[in-house]
């Protein structure tokens, strides 16, 4: 590729990337029951419910979880890959870019819940404001991977349980978001 198609490829990743994360957020905050009257979750809830109103109608909730916002989040990730495999000048076979799409879309969640979990270590090492909007929804986002650790790997004042939690995002990334992306892109490609 040139180094004008290698930009715009980027400038397509982090526009379409940008749309996911949006998606993702309001899932996530939907399923880990994120203060609603957080300024921050207003803000996803406001940029993302004109898309998602119509869509929930034929796609309710399950429970916690807003199938519509998933869907417009691999949708994304299929967009995405399309417009990348154009650029490049190829045409993927459809059942190759569908599992490259869901691929896609498990990396990134797990990449995203790895900056979350790093993001809220971080601050938490800062000792920030508890009310903080951005500590309150991090630490809602991050809770339900944290719980079930939380408190057995103390050593002195230190918690290790974001530690493992990272450790285990990584792994998740290697062993099982890889493999399936190798998969879908052999697939796209013998298309």
């Amino acid at each position: 590729m040139s180094y004008l198609l290698n930009a715009i490829a980027l400038l397509v990743e982090l526009a379409f990337d940008a749309v996911a994360t949006l998606f993702l957020l309001r899932l996530v905050a939907e399923a880990c029951r994120a203060d609603f009257h957080n300024p921050l979750s207003q803000f996803i809830y406001r940029t993302t419910n004109p898309v998602l109103a119509p869509l929930r109608r034929v796609l309710p909730n399950w429970r916690r979880i807003n199938f519509a916002a998933l869907l417009l989040a691999w949708l994304a990730m299929l967009l995405k890959r399309f417009v990348l495999f154009a650029l490049a000048g190829l045409m993927p076979h459809p059942l190759g870019l569908i599992v490259l799409s869901v691929a896609d879309l498990l990396d990134f969640t797990l990449m995203f819940y790895l900056v979350l979990v790093f993001g809220w270590s971080l601050m938490s090492l800062f000792a920030p404001d508890p009310y903080h909007p951005l500590q309150r929804l991090l630490g809602a986002l991050v809770d339900p991977l944290l719980r079930p650790l939380r408190g057995k790997l103390v050593v002195g004042a230190i918690d290790f349980s974001p530690t493992v939690v990272i450790v285990a995002l990584l792994l998740a990334r290697i062993l099982v978001a890889q493999p399936l992306l190798d998969l879908g892109t052999r697939l796209a490609i013998i298309g």
